[in-house]
């Protein structure tokens, strides 16, 4: 799809309309005067919002929902059979997908920037945003997740595009940024890759199509990318370095080192060490466009974070309820490392695993990771477009696990914790499914 297919156009229609990227994307194409519609199968906090918008929303998938589309754009989580996305193949209306669409978008700005990686892209993504809004404002942002300040998506100008980039499918090989940045590489989403090393090759391969490479030089994979602007906390040799780590009750203070120059002081306002990456990785795009190191700071300073990264969802007892987005066993390592040096009593985790095929070839190390968790609970696994595995069963990680209870409603873990809080625990709700919506129902049942 070229750009001026999509200036001709005026209708524009999306399957899935409430998912948090494909929001974004209509907001977008809202502001920008389109005619935007969309369905999806329930009401959501996004879906609420583009109404708000003057967007029209229908909730269920029926072929009437496309009439008069002129454009229809689908994510990736919508089934080939679906009844509007062949009511509009029929009617010869243009298909593509959320990330054609993206890819699309991204072509309009002068400088473009991809945040890939598999963990911390949708927090690098947002500080790369208040960094480059505190340096010049002229930033658009579409984000994978709601920033405090700019939620999933802002519209600030046609200069910078900030996005994530998201190795789902290999969804990310179809866009083409100004600059690419990678934050780190993992083993995931292995049921779209043949093996590992597949993977790694993919994450590889989208950052050096960019103009521009910015990599963390600590990953073994990202390292391997050629001629790339590098940021590290243990690679003393990369451009960007973080030096002199302090942590005030879990925040993270560092000295930017440039090019071996020690510079500014960054005093984060978010929680955990790994978010030095990210911070990092924001401050080497600033000052690659060549922005102030002290306006760049405070972008970075005034960040707040995003909803499900260590979320403060209110206290129950003198308990502290936290809820974060972990759902990979690198993840859930570093958010328990942030958990246990702010937690001033005992630690109670409820992890809800995020699809079988995950749990089912990342399960040895599920178990690594959660073997030392004394109060764990394994709540019911969310199988998002999945059918159900027993081999890849949160019921069979939970077996396996000599610590863990679990537990398959709200009322169950109702019954678990209420009686055993108290003042300075700490309860973690960790994963990237219908996890966060019962931690919340859970603490309003409690506190009725």
């Amino acid at each position: 799809m070229d750009t001026l297919l999509l200036v001709r156009l005026k209708h524009i229609h999306f399957i899935g309309i409430g998912g948090i990227s494909m929001s974004g994307l209509a907001l977008y194409l809202k502001e920008r005067g389109y005619t935007v519609s969309g369905s999806d199968v329930s009401e959501n906090e996004q879906v609420c919002r583009l109404e708000n918008y003057g967007v029209k929303i229908y909730i269920g998938h029926r072929e009437e929902n496309v009439e008069g589309a002129e454009l229809v754009v689908f994510n990736s989580a919508i089934s080939p059979d679906n009844c509007e996305l062949l009511a509009a193949a029929r009617k010869a209306v243009p298909l593509v997908s959320r990330v054609e669409l993206l890819a699309e978008i991204m072509r309009g700005f002068p400088y473009s920037i991809g945040v890939a990686g598999s963990h911390g892209k949708t927090t690098a993504t947002a500080m790369c945003m208040h960094a480059l809004f505190n340096s010049c404002e002229n930033v658009t942002a579409h984000i994978g997740g709601e920033d405090a300040r700019f939620g999933n998506f802002y519209s600030g100008g046609d200069k910078f595009f900030v996005t994530e980039a998201c190795e789902f499918k290999k969804n990310f090989l179809k866009l083409e940024p100004s600059v690419a940045i990678l934050l780190n590489c993992d083993k995931d989403h292995l049921d779209c890759y043949e093996d590992e090393e597949e993977l790694n090759a993919a994450f590889v391969n989208f950052a050096a199509r960019a103009k521009t490479r910015i990599v963390n030089a600590d990953d073994a994979v990202a390292a391997r990318v050629p001629d790339a602007i590098t940021f590290a906390l243990n690679d003393r040799t990369a451009d960007f370095v973080a030096e002199d780590l302090r942590s005030h009750a879990g925040k993270y203070a560092f000295t930017v080192s440039e090019r071996g120059e020690k510079g500014v002081r960054i005093r984060l306002n978010v929680y955990g060490k790994h978010n030095v990456y990210n911070a990092l990785a924001a401050f080497a795009v600033g000052r690659y466009y060549r922005f102030e190191p002290r306006l760049l700071a405070q972008g970075l300073e005034q960040f707040t974070g995003i909803l499900r990264r260590f979320e403060r969802l209110g206290k129950f007892a003198g308990a502290e309820f936290i809820a974060d987005y972990a759902h990979h066993p690198r993840e859930i390592t570093a958010v328990l490392a942030s958990a246990r040096e702010v937690c001033a009593g005992r630690l109670f985790v409820v992890f809800q695993p995020h699809t079988y095929s995950r749990t089912k070839l990342l399960f040895d190390d599920f178990l690594k990771v959660l073997c030392d968790v004394e109060n764990l609970v394994v709540y019911k696994t969310y199988a998002a477009r999945e059918y159900f595995d027993s081999a890849g069963s949160a019921y069979t990680l939970a077996q396996n696990l000599p610590n863990a209870l679990y537990a398959e409603s709200i009322k169950e873990l109702q019954f678990y914790l209420k009686p055993v809080l108290s003042p300075g625990d700490m309860v973690l709700f960790l994963g990237a499914g219908d996890i966060y919506c019962a931690a919340k129902l859970l603490l309003k049942q409690l506190t009725e």
